[in-house]
């Protein structure tokens, strides 16, 4: 049997992928694995040979501090394995990594799938990381009746050239947004005002390294603080510009750009040529089901703002959508 063909959908986060990757798994013939990168992280691709129960280990292990978002209440709109009703809990020992989204999106019992793939890792030879990973795909795909397999992970554009050395034979999407709409997004997210929290001078840092290590400190006053829109702007706009200068280095025929605005306003004609890209039929139930899921309510949600806080998030943007627009 052929391999399946395997492609990363990687964007700066808030991109509208979310819900990209709830249009991919409305598709009978392609495994979405959503988050898996992500949820794994900084453990996702390590160098060296990994025996199956050391990667086994890394799906398995709870993140330590995905969990404690969860307990104080703070947990990202991506974990969606279940509060209730599930073997697992933040508060009791732990939810493991690749149960914090990947699994509970592919069905409605993650805690069954989480133990069917338990002997199939745990059972592999030492090898590379990327021989786990495939084999992983392999199973899950074998499972649901998926001829391609597409991964897709928010604020991953910073990863395309670690996911290029592990799995040369990979294709890409880019997906982009309008950068003040996602900017404004990422200011809302608990997640991303970590990652603005860690750019910041003074002592910020220090606080963030103390209060991972330090259960009895509190994380709502550090996550709760004010920071300036015009910070996720900056933030947008280093992550565009970092990224496409990893994507420029790939042969062009490996990257599709996939504008969020364009797949509100044209969606047959952008799935049709996402399911080309993705090397599956663009079916008619699947594009009907699609244009049902794509929902322009947030579009334009920067607009909303007063002038001037637009025009400084904009002005924040400008140097991101100058290379996009390039």
């Amino acid at each position: 049997m052929a391999a399946r063909p395997l492609t990363f959908v990687v964007g700066t986060g808030r991109c509208g992928s979310t819900a990209l990757s709830e249009v991919l798994r409305l598709h009978p013939h392609i495994l979405s694995l959503s988050e898996l990168m992500a949820s794994l992280e900084p453990s996702a691709l390590p160098e060296g040979a990994l025996s199956g129960e050391e990667f086994w280990e890394i799906l398995a292990t709870p993140p330590a501090f995905a969990n404690r978002l969860i307990r104080e209440g703070f947990g990202l709109p991506e974990h969606t394995y279940p509060g209730s009703g599930g073997r697992f809990s933040a508060a009791g020992g732990g939810i493991p990594a690749v149960a914090m989204t990947t699994l509970p999106h592919l069905g409605d019992d993650p805690d069954a799938l989480f133990d069917a793939l338990r002997p199939v890792v745990c059972g592999r030879p030492r090898g590379p990381v990327g021989e786990h990973h495939r084999a992983l795909f392999d199973a899950l795909a074998e499972r649901f009746g998926s001829r391609a397999v597409v991964e897709r992970s928010g604020y991953s554009l910073r990863l395309v050239p670690r996911l290029r050395e592990v799995f040369p034979e990979a294709r890409f999407v880019h997906l982009y947004r309008d950068g003040a709409d996602c900017a404004l997004s990422m200011s809302r997210h608990p997640g991303f005002r970590m990652i603005q929290l860690t750019r910041e001078g003074g002592d910020v840092p220090g606080e963030l390294a103390a209060l991972m290590g330090d259960e009895s400190a509190e994380v709502g006053p550090l996550l709760t603080r004010p920071v300036p829109l015009a910070a996720f702007g900056r933030l947008w706009s280093d992550t565009v510009i970092e990224g496409l200068g990893y994507l420029d280095a790939l042969p062009g025929e490996l990257v599709l750009p996939l504008s969020y605005e364009a797949l509100l306003d044209a969606p047959d004609a952008e799935l049709i040529r996402l399911a080309e890209h993705l090397g599956v039929e663009p079916l008619d139930g699947w594009l009907a089901g699609a244009r049902g899921l794509l929902d322009g309510g947030r579009r334009g949600s920067a607009e909303r703002l007063p002038p001037e806080e637009l025009a400084a998030l904009r002005e924040s943007c400008a140097a991101g959508a100058r290379a996009l627009g390039a």
